[in-house]
């Protein structure tokens, strides 16, 4: 049976966090509503329906939900015409590709990720691609890994995820995978989802193959 590993998008491979909370931040604030500095790590996994609650209900912006959630989906994807790819993300993406099956799990609305991956020519990289979008809940539940698991006829005991944050960290434990945390510079999971993973490394220089191999607990019978 194959090896697989698991990958979040934003914050993981594209540094993308700081641009939700921008389009995000302005959104809110060219409408009315009232920005909080947690908002952005807040709004972090959740799904598009979610966030779009929470910009509403919290945030004070008296749109509906529908509504914003279209307006920032559409102001990313512009954004996202230049990738702020992360440092080390090709090269990682090439060598695990070689060794493992991969799969993408992100909290991103899929016309998001459709777009990174279509700028990045990252698409040939994944077997899957899971948006939150497409589950009943996003992180820091498990239903998006779950749903990836699912979709490679995969099992935890063969699959390794990568993560950057809090809820996804959660996220990823929850579902019963091992998890290597690059902890995100400008949104850092806290110290207890931390504690959570199997391994933490500094950035995607140091994903090897063979850290990855090390996680992944012997094949059952």
């Amino acid at each position: 049976m194959s090896l697989n590993t698991i990958f979040d998008l934003d914050g993981t491979l594209v540094e993308t966090e700081q641009v939700w909370r921008d389009a995000r931040r302005e959104f809110v604030l060219a409408h009315g509503g009232r920005w909080r500095d947690d908002a952005q790590t807040t709004m972090i996994g959740m799904r598009t329906a979610e966030w779009a609650a929470f910009i509403h209900e919290s945030l004070g912006v008296a749109l509906p939900t529908g509504k914003i959630a279209r307006l920032v989906v559409d102001d990313v994807v512009t954004r996202l015409k230049s990738v702020p790819i992360l440092p080390g993300a090709p090269a990682a993406l090439e060598r695990t590709s070689r060794e493992f099956r991969l799969g993408l799990a992100t909290s991103a609305a899929r016309p998001v990720a459709e777009t990174v991956l279509a700028n990045t020519g990252w698409a040939k990289y994944f077997e899957v691609v899971v948006s939150a979008d497409d589950v009943a809940r996003g992180k820091p539940a498990p239903d998006v890994y779950l749903r990836a698991l699912e979709l490679m006829h995969a099992n935890t005991e063969r699959t390794v995820a990568v993560e950057d944050s809090t809820n996804g960290i959660r996220s990823a434990n929850a579902a019963g995978l091992p998890t290597i945390a690059i902890p995100n510079r400008e949104f850092p999971p806290s110290p207890d989802a931390l504690a959570l993973a199997a391994s933490v490394i500094p950035d995607l220089n140091a994903l090897s193959v063979s850290l990855v191999k090390s996680l992944v607990r012997a094949e059952t019978p």
